[in-house]
């Protein structure tokens, strides 16, 4: 995490309020209050100034009834405040690399990094069922920074859920490895998957689908 950042935020109970919405495509005031057990005027001064440093943004959820509701998200400039594998240093790194070797030599250094990942996945994955391996799986991304979590049900079926990526900026540069992680969570799977991620504002999810 960037410490100025933690620093800059201050308050134990700013940061809950951000991991909270970091799992979700926002959420109001009073569903902070109702989570947090703090007064509505509490969490509404803490999301004012969080909306103030940069933060957090609102935007009004529809409701089936009445008028849209206002909610608070997380900005683009949250995610430093998260697990982070990947730096500037790597990106230099493949930039070289395209410059010594090639144009294809960052995605053949991508495959291979992502190959031997897969190979130590499948070794010590766990589960006689792709759901066991899947709930494997998710524990070991989430212990990685992914923010990743099993879900059993709901729209589109069983699926892996991750609400951060450490590796955003080379995921943004590199197209690629959207591709290899799929290929590699159907590797661990032992089933097809279908990799769906939503990118807004501060909001980001993948969620990888499978087969049961």
């Amino acid at each position: 995490m960037n410490q100025r950042l933690i620093a800059e935020i201050g308050r134990t109970q700013r940061l809950e309020i951000i991991n909270s919405l970091k799992r979700t495509k926002g959420m109001s005031v009073n569903e902070l209050v109702e989570k947090m057990g703090m007064s509505y005027m509490g969490i509404k001064q803490h999301c004012l100034t969080l909306q103030r440093d940069g933060y957090l943004d609102t935007w009004r959820r529809p409701q089936k009834m009445g008028r849209p509701e206002m909610v608070y998200r997380l900005t683009r400039r949250s995610h430093d405040l998260f697990q982070s594998d990947s730096n500037q240093l790597t990106l230099e790194l493949l930039r070289s690399a395209r410059e010594i070797y090639g144009a294809n030599a960052p995605e053949k250094l991508l495959y291979n990094i992502f190959e031997k990942k897969t190979a130590a996945l499948k070794a010590k994955a766990r589960g006689g069922t792709v759901v066991e391996r899947a709930k494997w799986l998710a524990r070991i991304r989430d212990a990685e920074g992914y923010m990743a979590q099993f879900k059993g049900d709901g729209e589109g079926g069983p699926h892996i859920l991750e609400c951060h990526s450490p590796i955003m900026n080379m995921l943004e540069r590199y197209l690629i490895i959207a591709r290899l992680e799929q290929e590699m969570f159907e590797a661990v799977l032992r089933a097809p998957v279908r990799r769906q991620m939503i990118r807004n504002s501060g909001l980001y999810e993948c969620a990888f689908y499978f087969a049961v």
